[in-house]
């Protein structure tokens, strides 16, 4: 029955568009979060083929997020089939769900939506450990990395060479030169990602010439977790457009069976759903590519158990609460599969 009334909302929101819509929605239900990534390129192109070539494609988009690369070869894809690409953010379209917008034709904002800059984190070997988890790697923020440097040079005025050369080098202490040297050739691949997508559709010399003050707000001017709204898209010069109330209500609409379907006002708990027993099953949709001709959900499957025992305490001091149960989580599946409802 969830399949059916997404399917009727989204021939709703297609008559009211004029437009063929396929949704790609990542639920962001903290405990089950999942975010965008290449693995969706290919069921999205069975989705094109089954619908065929359109005049527009509507890609009705909400994502907190995820891989650098996947915008880049979602917004190549879907322009082979179509003479016009829009994306509908009725909400959220964060960081990877921004890059896609810029490379859409137009921006169809709604009330709620926002979009969020596009400077990334790296992660890698090199980098500095955590040390609440030795095992794990801290993020380096890109835009943190120069804004440092930055901050040496224009805020404390460090500006000569002997200065400068102090500066790097108390910042090679705590990072790994080889970890830096990843941010560098990240920010010169973001800034480049950003004006391939933008000069897809910004063609005129007019248009072209606002590129690089676009490029430079989204990767330089804020911080990653600034949230940016359509009056503020426009002002930094994005192809926005604002949705009448008619399709704001058909976008909502159809937003609300998702966050209903994805359950993203409900935090997973897997205490609360062990209750008194000593371990359950649980399997949850957490992530839908859409349209009237096929549903595939992202399924998450496992285990939680109970498991009593010491547990151990993070931090310097190695302590231990004796007799203290532990809830353990294991996933048998986390991949995409065709749905019927």
């Amino acid at each position: 029955m969830n399949r059916d009334q997404r399917v009727q909302a989204i021939k709703k929101l297609e008559k009211v568009r004029g437009s063929t819509v396929i949704t790609y929605v990542t639920g962001d239900r903290p405990g089950l979060i999942t975010q965008m990534a290449t693995d969706a390129v290919r069921l999205i192109q069975t989705q094109l083929e089954i619908l065929g070539p359109q005049k527009r494609i509507d890609l009705f988009l909400y994502t907190r997020g995820g891989e650098l690369m996947a915008p880049l070869r979602l917004v190549h894809l879907i322009r082979e089939y179509t003479e016009r690409f829009e994306v509908i953010v009725p909400y959220r379209a964060h960081s990877a769900g921004t890059l896609v917008c810029l490379g859409a034709d137009r921006i169809v904002m709604g009330k709620l939506a926002e979009l969020t800059p596009v400077d990334p984190s790296t992660a890698n070997d090199f980098n500095p450990q955590n040390p609440l988890n030795p095992a794990a790697r801290i993020p380096i923020s890109v835009e943190d990395v120069t804004a440092y440097l930055g901050l040496a040079e224009k805020q404390a005025q460090l500006t000569s060479e002997q200065t400068r050369l102090e500066v790097f080098k108390s910042l090679t202490a705590q990072i790994n030169p080889i970890a830096l040297g990843n941010v560098r050739r990240v920010y010169s691949e973001i800034r480049t990602l950003v004006e391939s997508l933008l000069a897809l559709h910004m063609k005129t010399k007019k248009e072209r010439a606002r590129i690089p003050a676009i490029v430079k707000t989204l990767t330089e001017t804020y911080t990653h977790d600034y949230l940016i709204p359509r009056i503020e898209a426009k002002r930094i010069g994005l192809k926005v457009d604002t949705p009448d109330a008619a399709l704001e209500a058909s976008n909502m609409e159809l937003l609300h069976l998702y966050e209903t379907n994805l359950l993203l006002a409900e935090p997973f708990n897997p205490d609360a759903l062990l209750a008194t027993q000593a371990s359950i099953d649980f399997s949850y949709e957490t992530a839908y590519i859409d349209s009237r001709a096929k549903t595939y959900a992202y399924i998450q499957a496992g285990t939680v158990s109970r498991a009593p025992g010491p547990v151990q305490l993070p931090g310097p001091v190695q302590l231990q609460m004796p007799g203290v149960e532990q809830v353990i989580m294991r996933f048998n599946k986390q991949r995409w599969e065709e749905v019927e409802n």
